[in-house]
């Protein structure tokens, strides 16, 4: 099961540089592509907000 980004992402872009498989999207809202995410939690670790949590 891929990561997700819920609505408390602020857009800060700390997750971009720190997926290494590059899944994220940004915008408004960023996004993780689950086609390509890997699940290493990387960016879950890193979100100031805690905005990114493993999807159900």
């Amino acid at each position: 099961m891929a990561y997700v980004i819920n609505e408390d992402c602020v857009a800060c872009g700390t997750c971009i540089s720190e997926c290494p498989v590059e899944a994220i999207s940004e915008g408004d809202i960023y996004k993780i592509d689950p086609e390509v995410c890997t699940e290493c939690g990387t960016c879950a670790d890193v979100c100031p907000t805690g905005a990114i949590s493993l999807g159900k």
